[in-house]
């Protein structure tokens, strides 16, 4: 199951060539994925209150459409793959006509909070995970 997630372009999301700047799309990205785990009830406060944070590793992003100044946008995001400590998700960004802007592959593992280091993803959140 696939997961979206919309929003409208800001102007300060915008740079001096009228389109949306490359990092602002990493943004975008990141806000569907927590918007995500906020709909599941995973928020940042009950990620920190179980003492586990999911952190970002690696980031493969291809720019085919430019985005301009409030133009209504769709993120669809899919789990492509889990491990025992880490995931990958993948996802696209829609412009308002539905062509495909971005497409990129997002590496994140969950990590203790207090020793910053990866631990096991605990079994409910894979569950959540692979419930997309």
């Amino acid at each position: 199951m696939q997961r979206e997630f919309e929003l409208t372009v800001r102007s300060t999301d915008v740079d001096m060539i009228g389109h949306v700047n490359h990092a602002k799309y990493l943004e975008y990205l990141e806000w569907a994925r927590f918007e995500w785990l906020r709909e599941e009830g995973l928020t940042m406060e009950e990620l920190q209150r179980r003492q586990i944070l999911p952190v970002v590793v690696h980031v493969s992003i291809d720019y085919i459409k430019e985005l301009k100044f409030d133009e209504r946008i769709r993120i669809v995001s899919d789990l492509l793959r889990i491990g025992g400590k880490s995931s990958v998700i993948g996802q696209t960004v829609y412009n308002s006509v539905g062509e495909l802007a971005c497409k990129a592959e997002i590496t994140w593992v969950m990590i203790d909070a207090l020793k910053r280091k990866a631990v096991e993803l605990p079994p409910e959140i894979k569950k959540i995970l692979q419930s997309v």
